[in-house]
Formats: C-alpha cells, sequence, structure tokens
C-alpha cells in the first residue's frame, strides 16, 4: 500500500495565513513562509496553499508567496485561488508551485482542466470540490461556500476525473472547522467513483479522526488548517499515531 500522506493547508488572505469555521469568521494566524518551513520541519508531506479570497475578489494568486515558499521549503506545494486559465497555471509552476489547485474557474469552464492537462500533465491539476450535503446527494458549492452550483458532487469528481484531473481535494462544507471528523459518508461516495487520488479536507479534531478516515476510506492523503496552526498538534505526531494504527506513513526518521 501506498504511503498516506498528511497536508497542512495554509489558507491565505492578503499574504497571511488564516482560519475560520465554514468559512467565516476569518482570522489571521501567521505568515504564510515561516508556516510552510515549520510543516516542513515536522515532516509534512506536502504543503497547499490556498487563496481563499482571491475567486470572489477576483484577484490573482499570492505569486511573491508561492516564490519565497519555494526557495525555503522542499515538499511539494500546492497552490489554488482565483486561478481561472493556463496562464495562472503557468505562472504558478514557473514560480515554484507543483500542482496547482482549480475549483469555481473549473466548475464554470470545465475545459480548464482538459488544457491545463494537456499542457502541463494531469500531475500538475487538482480539483478541489467543496460539497455540502443536501437531501440524499451532495451539491458543489463555490466562492468560499457561497453560491450552489446544482451540480452532484459526485458526478462532478467523476467528471474532473475524465477530463484529466490528477487528485481531488474534496471538502465537506458542513464538517470545515468542526473538528467533529471527516466527513465519511462524502468521502467514500467520491473514492467509489474516481480511480484518482482523493485528499479529504474538512473536519479533522483529533488524532483518532486522521486514523478513522485512511481505515474507513480510500482517501489518499489527509489535510488540516486550524489544528495544526493552533499546535494543537503536530504533523509528526499524526504520523507517529498513524503508523501506531499500522497505517503506512513517511517518517523523518526513516530517511535518516
Amino acid at each position: 500500500m501506498l504511503a498516506k500522506r498528511i497536508i497542512p493547508c495554509l489558507d491565505v488572505r492578503d499574504g497571511k495565513v488564516v482560519k475560520g469555521i465554514n468559512f467565516v469568521g476569518i482570522k489571521e494566524v501567521g505568515d504564510p513562509v515561516e508556516c510552510a518551513e515549520e510543516y516542513n520541519r515536522q515532516g509534512a508531506d506536502e504543503i497547499c496553499f490556498l487563496d481563499i479570497t482571491a475567486t470572489h475578489e477576483g484577484r490573482g494568486t499570492m505569486v511573491d508567496v508561492v516564490r519565497r515558499t519555494a526557495q525555503r521549503v522542499f515538499v511539494p506545494l500546492t497552490v489554488g485561488g482565483g486561478i481561472s486559465s493556463v496562464d495562472d497555471f503557468r505562472e504558478l509552476l514557473r514560480s515554484g508551485a507543483d500542482k496547482v489547485s482549480v475549483n469555481s474557474a473549473a466548475v464554470r469552464n470545465p475545459q480548464l482542466i482538459k488544457d491545463a492537462a494537456e499542457i502541463f500533465g494531469s500531475q500538475c491539476v487538482v480539483v478541489a470540490i467543496d460539497a455540502k450535503k443536501k437531501g440524499d446527494s451532495w451539491t458543489v458549492v463555490v466562492n468560499g461556500g457561497r453560491i450552489d452550483m446544482n451540480i452532484d458532487a459526485i458526478e462532478w469528481a467523476k467528471k474532473a476525473e475524465e477530463l484529466g484531473a490528477g487528485e481531488i481535494l474534496l471538502t465537506s462544507m458542513d464538517t470545515d472547522g468542526m473538528k467533529t471528523g471527516f466527513d465519511i459518508a462524502l468521502l467514500n461516495a467520491v473514492c467509489d467513483a474516481v480511480k484518482i487520488p482523493v485528499i479529504a479536507s474538512g473536519g479533522c479534531g483529533t488524532l483518532e479522526h486522521f486514523s478513522e478516515v485512511f481505515q474507513k476510506t480510500k482517501s489518499s492523503a489527509a489535510l488540516a488548517a486550524s489544528l495544526f496552526h493552533y499546535k494543537e498538534l503536530t504533523v509528526s505526531q499524526v504520523k507517529q499515531h498513524l503508523r501506531e494504527n499500522n497505517i503506512p506513513v513517511r517518517l523523518q526518521s526513516d530517511e535518516e
């Protein structure tokens, strides 16, 4: 079995790392480059940057932050927020991103996924899906959860894969920031529908939530933000816990 990945997520607004609950009540929690360096030291497998207001406010992503981080951190960087064209992909990849995450723009223009995958390779294209429970299924929401697109989230995940996405970053809007655990039912529905890796996001609050998501779903990675930002847990603590529960992870001690 492939090693499961632990990915700290840095939500960035105006060049600062911020965190909210259900995408509201935003508070500043630090400098993105310093936070990324700390997670690198702790053994993060990847780091995700999301410019959380870029799409809503019509701004481009913080290329300078990406460039400075890439000079000092040597784990893969995934960057998203305000990505609306192949040129945006190119600019971020040139500035040091390894993968680019698209959300709202891909929903509105699915061709963007296909074009980016053909030019840069599927491995560079992450489709982020923010899903919210609606009756017996889940609907896709965009712009930080502000707009319901009335698109079935499972069908959208399948279409994203068909268009060339290399990975799905799946956030449950119902559990985001709540610390009650990942949305297992949503993750299983998407993991069963696609063959590409799925990153679990939204709701992690304890060490047990990390082991649960890997024991109960086929998720390839787990992403968390506030748990790490507020130093309630470190990446290395999470990985040690996972290894104790017989879940394969890469530990820094393995490489020494």
